[in-house]
């Protein structure tokens, strides 16, 4: 359940739009990605074109994979009469929540060409033994 406080004056409701406005931002800015799944395992790609393998920290805890990074890149251009000198830096992270038959132990990287693929295979469903209970005389 979600609850909001109702509090009266003008500085609430001026408020109200710019509450969520910085996650907003960082979902925009977050790597785009896909997850899909098949009988063997559960696929994480990630789209992280100019990011290096050493910049990538990939994480699971508690059931959650998070993968974040660190992009910096320079690119300058020179002519007779012009310069142009571009810079781009910025950190992302994105946070996966596994479902229960995931093994978050088991996870394999792959980067090629951009794109961060992670793979996480699937548990075999346990089918539990019947236990033998033996009956004693007396």
């Amino acid at each position: 359940m979600v609850e909001k406080s109702h509090t009266a004056g003008l500085w609430p409701s001026f408020y109200e739009p710019f509450r969520t406005f910085g996650s907003r931002v960082a979902d925009w800015l977050a790597p785009a990605s896909d997850a899909s799944a098949d009988e063997t395992a559960y696929r994480i790609s990630m789209e992280l074109p100019g990011v290096e393998e050493k910049d990538i920290d990939i994480a699971v805890h508690e059931g959650v994979v998070t993968v974040k990074g660190q992009k910096s890149s320079e690119r300058e251009e020179k002519g007779e009469t012009w310069f142009f000198s571009e810079r781009q830096f910025g950190s992302f992270s994105r946070s996966f929540r596994l479902p229960a038959d995931a093994a978050g132990d088991d996870i394999a990287a792959h980067l090629k060409d951009g794109v961060l693929m992670l793979s996480v295979p699937r548990r075999q469903p346990e089918t539990p033994e019947a236990t033998r209970v033996h009956i004693t005389k007396g």
